[in-house]
């Protein structure tokens, strides 16, 4: 009875052994199609030790208040936040960013709907930096109805939000392509590599080569020369993604550098506990077998 018991196990785990190899055999083509690897951004707030550049993050911010904007809110930030330490237009000499004179200006170039408070009318009225930042549409249904159904996301904390971060919002603004033959495109969709998505129904050719990517509702929304820079900066689309990727990113993680210095800073203090507390256990095991 044991015998046959134990015969009967290993014809179990050989039979489990066969599937496993003919599932790792056949990974490939299941796993065919998916979005394509983002490009990485070389941007300099990437590593234990990177910070953000603000002229970047200066022009970033440009383009997405010229171009992003129009349609995608960042209801997690306020005017205010621009001048905070490590950000956009931050200036030690204004600790208080709300007494800092370029967010003032910025701020003001926003026209935010309000209340009188006399009487009680709606009106508008120019932008503080107390203000959050200025929604394109009053609410989610009318962002869907003005965008073919789809509601543009909030870019607050995007770069938190999608796996691959700066590098991935890069890719995806930057690597609009036209869609491969037998491809069938959807009405108001466009293709993008870097976009999640399984393209298998919508493909005509070989089901073990779909191409990567998927579709978007958003169409190409930087071109060259669409935004002026006046650093010198190149006016090309790759560039402007990268800025706005770069500048999504400080939203998301605004305290970055803090951490990262914290962080540096704890390792130190580890370090020189760590050599303390050797050499306090040489002087008192010292001479002492064991």
């Amino acid at each position: 009875m044991t015998i046959g018991m134990k015969t009967v196990s290993i014809k179990t785990i050989i039979a489990s052994a066969a599937v496993a190899v003919g599932l790792m055999a056949a990974a490939p083509a299941l796993a065919s199609g998916g979005a394509a690897h983002p490009h990485s951004g070389g941007f300099s707030f990437d590593g234990p030790f990177g910070t953000y550049d603000q002229g970047q993050l200066q022009r970033g911010y440009k383009v997405y208040h010229e171009v992003c904007a129009a349609c995608h809110s960042m209801n997690l930030m306020h005017y205010r936040n621009l001048g905070d330490a490590h950000g956009p237009f931050w200036n030690p000499k204004y600790p208080n960013p709300n007494d800092n004179p370029v967010v003032k200006a910025l701020a003001k170039e926003i026209q935010i709907a309000d209340i009188d408070s006399e009487t009680g009318e709606a009106i508008q009225r120019d932008g503080t930096p107390a203000d959050k930042f200025r929604n394109p549409y009053p609410n989610a249904t009318a962002a869907a109805a003005g965008n073919g159904g789809a509601a543009p996301p909030d870019l607050s904390v995007m770069a938190k939000a999608r796996h691959g971060g700066a590098d991935y919002i890069y890719s995806l603004l930057a690597g609009y392509k036209d869609a491969p033959k037998g491809v069938t495109i959807r009405d108001g969709q466009h293709y993008n590599p870097f976009m999640a998505g399984d393209l298998t129904p919508f493909w005509t050719g070989d089901p073990k080569h779909v191409p990567p990517g998927g579709f978007i509702a958003m169409p190409p929304p930087l071109q060259n020369g669409q935004v002026t820079y006046d650093d010198g900066s190149p006016q090309t689309v790759d560039q402007y993604a990268k800025d706005v990727a770069a500048f999504i990113a400080w939203t998301s993680e605004p305290k970055m550098v803090e951490r990262k210095q914290a962080g540096f800073g704890v390792i130190i203090f580890l370090l020189i506990f760590a050599g303390i507390t050797y050499a306090s256990y040489r002087r008192i095991w010292k001479g002492v077998a064991h």
